[in-house]
C-alpha cells in the first residue's frame, strides 16, 4: 500500500484538497466554494463553519476516491489574519459536533478597525516600535486589532472570549481538539516576536490582551494532534491521521513554489497579490523615513526539532479580486478566459486608460484603508477589452511598487517565481514581466498553497529530512516569460505612480461620505 499526503488550504472563497504521493505528484483533487458576507462597506467576514462545512464536503469526497491509498499525514493551510472567536465551550467540544464561534470571523481584507489600528500604533510608540515589536505596522487587516475592535464594539461577546485562532487553527481545533497556531500565521496578529517566534508578552501587556485566549505556538512542521473518531467519521480522515499544523497561505504557497531560500523572490496572483522573499535573518525593514514597508514573517520551513526562517512580505489587497470584480459587473456571464482573450486585443497601456486596484483599500505600498477603486481617463473609445487589460495592467503595476521595495531591502532580483491563478494567464504573465522588467518563472505544476500544505505534511513525518530536498524533488518550474515592455507601456504605468498621491485627499473625502451610510444600513 503507497502512502499520500494531504493539503488542505482555506481560501478566502473556497477549500481545496489535495493528495500528493512521495514524489509529490497530484493523486486527487477536491474542492468546494463558499462566500463571505460584505454587511457593510470595508467589512468582510465569514462564519468560520462555512469553512469547515466545506472542508467536510471536500475532504470527505477526495478520501473516498483515494481507495487502498494510506494518508500518512495531513497539512494545513489558510487564509491569514482572520480572527475565530470561541468560548469555553466551543474549546472544549470542538470534536463532538456542531460548535459555533461567538461571531463571524473578521476576515484579512476587512477596513473596520482604523481607529484601533492608530491606537495600537500610539500605544507601541509610533510605526517604528511596532515594526521592532512585531516585524509589522499597526495594519486595519491584522488580528491585534480586531480584538480591540470588538472589545470595544461587542463588549458582550468579548467578556465570553476563551480563545481566539486563524483560520485554518479553527479546522485543526475541530480536526484534533488541539489549540494551536504555527509561527507563520501567528507572525501576522501583530502579537509574536519574529525573532524569538514566541508571543510577545511585552505586547499582550500593553494592549491588555491575556495570553490565555491565544493558542500554542508551533513550528509550522510540528504535529498539532491526531485525527479524533468523530472528526473520521464526519470528514473520511482515518482516525489517528497526524495533522500538521502548517501555515498561513502565502508561506504554504513559497514552499509549493520551492522558494525557500534567498535569491528568487515569489510573486502570488490570488485573490490578493503578494511578494515574498526569504530572508535567513529576522530583519524587520526598518526603512527610516517609512518602516514596515515589508512585514517580517516567519516562515514555513521548520519543524519542532529544527526552527525555520523568515520571509519578508508585501501585500496588495485585490490582485485577481480586482479581475472577479471587473467580471462580476461588466460581464458576469462571460468566462474570464474570454475577457482575458479580448484583453489581449487592447494595446499595451490600454490607450491610456489606468485602473487603481484598491477596492478594498490597500495594504502595500500605501497601508490606507481609505483609498479607492478606479479606472481614470475613460474615453468613448475605450471598449471593455481595454478596461480589462486595465485591470490586469493596474494590478501587475501595484505589484510592481512592492516589488520595487522588495528590491530596495534585498537586491536585485534575476528572477521572479509566480503561483496563484493570475499565473496560469499568458498574457497576465507578459503584462507582469513587462512591469517588473524581469523574467518572470510560473511552475509546471501549480496547486498553490494546497501543495504547500501538503509538503509540510511529508517534512512533518520525516519523510524528508529537510525542506530544501523536499522542494527540491517536488517543485517544477515552466520556462520564464521575458519582458519586453512597450513606451506606452511604460509611460502608463509612469502616470499610475502619481495617481495616489493627487487623488488621495478626494479618496479620504469620499470614504467620509460613506461610513454614514454604513452606520445607517447597520441600524
Amino acid at each position: 500500500m503507497s502512502d499520500c499526503y494531504v493539503g488542505i488550504d482555506i481560501g478566502t472563497s473556497g477549500v481545496k484538497v489535495i493528495a500528493a504521493d512521495r514524489a509529490g505528484a497530484i493523486i486527487a483533487s477536491e474542492s468546494e466554494s463558499f462566500d463571505f458576507d460584505r454587511p457593510r462597506p470595508g467589512w468582510t467576514e465569514t462564519p468560520p463553519n462555512r469553512w469547515w462545512d466545506a472542508t467536510v464536503k471536500a475532504t470527505r469526497r477526495l478520501t473516498d476516491s483515494l481507495g487502498p491509498t494510506r494518508i500518512a499525514a495531513a497539512g494545513l493551510s489558510g487564509q491569514m489574519h482572520g480572527s475565530v472567536f470561541l468560548d469555553a465551550a466551543a474549546l472544549a467540544n470542538a470534536t463532538r459536533g456542531p460548535v459555533n464561534a461567538l461571531a463571524p470571523a473578521i476576515m484579512w481584507n476587512d477596513q473596520r478597525t482604523e481607529p484601533q489600528r492608530a491606537a495600537i500604533e500610539r500605544t507601541l510608540g509610533g510605526r517604528r516600535h511596532c515594526v521592532e515589536a512585531s516585524g509589522c505596522p499597526s495594519l486595519c487587516g491584522l488580528t491585534a486589532p480586531k480584538l480591540l475592535w470588538q472589545r470595544e464594539n461587542q463588549p458582550d461577546i468579548a467578556a465570553r472570549v476563551a480563545g481566539i485562532c486563524l483560520p485554518k487553527d479553527w479546522i485543526a481545533l475541530r480536526l484534533t481538539g488541539a489549540f494551536a497556531t504555527d509561527v507563520g500565521d501567528a507572525s501576522g496578529t501583530m502579537l509574536l516576536n519574529p525573532a524569538t517566534r514566541d508571543w510577545n508578552d511585552q505586547t499582550l501587556s500593553a494592549l491588555a490582551i491575556k495570553s490565555s485566549i491565544l493558542p500554542d505556538v508551533l513550528e509550522s512542521g510540528a504535529i498539532a494532534g491526531c485525527v479524533t473518531a468523530w472528526a473520521s467519521e464526519t470528514t473520511g480522515l482515518p482516525e489517528g491521521t497526524p495533522i500538521i499544523i502548517g501555515s498561513g497561505d502565502n508561506q504554504a504557497a513559497a514552499i509549493g513554489a520551492g522558494v525557500v531560500e534567498p535569491g528568487e523572490p515569489l510573486v502570488i496572483v490570488g485573490t490578493s497579490g503578494v511578494v515574498l522573499a526569504p530572508s535567513v535573518e529576522p530583519n524587520a525593514d526598518l526603512a527610516a523615513d517609512t518602516p514596515g514597508r515589508l512585514n517580517l514573517f516567519c516562515d514555513a520551513t521548520g519543524r519542532q526539532d529544527a526552527p525555520g526562517k523568515w520571509v519578508l512580505s508585501g501585500c496588495m489587497l485585490s490582485a485577481a479580486g480586482s479581475l472577479e470584480w471587473a467580471r462580476a459587473v461588466l460581464a458576469p456571464d462571460v468566462p474570464f478566459d474570454q475577457l482575458v482573450a479580448e484583453a489581449a486585443e487592447a494595446p499595451p497601456g490600454a490607450d491610456g486608460l489606468v485602473f487603481l486596484p484598491y477596492l478594498t483599500g490597500e495594504r502595500t505600498p500605501i497601508p490606507d484603508p481609505d483609498a479607492r477603486g478606479a479606472w481614470i481617463g475613460l474615453t468613448r473609445s475605450h471598449t471593455r477589452a481595454h478596461l480589462v487589460r486595465a485591470v490586469l495592467e493596474g494590478v501587475s503595476f501595484g505589484l510592481a511598487q512592492i516589488m520595487g521595495i522588495v528590491r530596495d531591502v534585498t537586491g536585485p532580483t534575476a528572477r521572479v517565481r509566480l503561483t496563484g491563478g493570475g499565473a496560469k494567464s499568458r498574457l497576465w504573465r507578459q503584462i507582469l514581466a513587462d512591469a517588473f522588467d524581469t523574467p518572470v518563472a510560473p511552475l509546471e505544476a501549480d496547486e498553490g498553497s494546497a501543495i504547500g500544505a501538503a509538503a509540510m505534511a511529508a517534512f512533518g513525518v520525516n519523510a524528508f529530512d529537510s525542506m530544501q530536498s523536499l522542494t527540491a524533488a517536488w517543485v517544477r518550474v515552466a520556462p520564464s516569460t521575458n519582458p519586453r515592455p512597450s513606451e506606452a507601456f511604460q509611460q502608463t504605468r509612469a502616470v499610475y505612480d502619481r495617481l495616489y498621491t493627487d487623488l488621495q485627499p478626494a479618496f479620504a473625502a469620499l470614504s467620509a461620505t460613506q461610513r454614514p451610510a454604513a452606520e445607517e444600513t447597520a441600524s
